[in-house]
């Protein structure tokens, strides 16, 4: 029979090997050191006074675990709410899907990266309305969520060619966009638009604003800077 006899000599060779090891070992332990021993030295312990805790102001986690709603611009003065903004000022995930041209493939997609909530407010203004979206993802597991759904909100942006962008400042990709051709509704009116996402820390924002006239690419980029500056 070959193959036992094969067997047994691969065996030998591992133990030949594991003594062979074992040898080695301690004829280096019967061996004096000559390296130096490795010693670090102690350090010195901080002294003075700590720095005083974060007040709900500068803590950002603070301040987006409480009312996200608070957080939005304020609606400005002789502006009034239309029908379209939710009255309790929050959007749920399926609300929020369904603004997607593929609902049920975007709630999936929200709930990969751990949709959380949305507060939303809006005005019209007399000659454009306004609309602005925060919202929230948990972060858990997916911690660059706030920035990817900032990044495919700008992606659909910018498939319209002739569209005009300029950077948010301190918002790292965030951007500002204007559509420099109206859009129209079948026996509507043409209207222009101008749109803003960027994201920072948990949140994402989005802010589209209406009209019947050109939106100037410095009223979306203000808007954008006002809003994140509460962020």
């Amino acid at each position: 029979m070959k193959y036992p006899k094969r067997q047994s000599v691969a065996v030998a060779a591992v133990l030949g090997v594991v003594a062979g090891t074992c040898a080695g070992y301690l004829v280096q332990a019967g061996r004096e050191p000559k390296l130096p021993l490795l010693v670090q030295p102690t350090l010195p312990q901080a002294r003075g006074p700590q720095p005083e805790p974060l007040t709900a102001e500068q803590d950002r986690k603070v301040r987006n675990d409480g009312d996200l709603r608070e957080l939005l611009l304020e609606k400005p003065r002789g502006a009034t709410t239309p029908e379209w903004v939710e009255p309790q000022g929050w959007m749920n995930q399926s609300a929020y899907a369904d603004m997607s041209e593929e609902p049920e493939a975007a709630y999936a997609r929200l709930d990969e990266q751990e949709f959380f909530r949305a507060a939303v407010t809006g005005w019209d203004a007399g000659d454009h309305d306004v609309e602005i979206w925060v919202v929230q993802f948990e972060q858990k597991n997916a911690p660059t969520a706030p920035a990817d759904d900032s990044e495919s909100t700008r992606y659909w942006a910018e498939t319209d060619p002739d569209v005009k962008s300029r950077p948010i400042p301190d918002t790292g990709d965030g951007r500002a966009y204007v559509h420099p051709e109206p859009t129209r509704e079948p026996g509507g009116d043409p209207v222009h638009s101008a749109e803003a996402h960027a994201s920072r820390g948990d949140l994402s924002v989005h802010i589209w604003v209406y009209g019947d006239e050109p939106i100037p690419l410095g009223t979306i980029t203000d808007l954008a800077e006002r809003q994140m500056e509460r962020l």
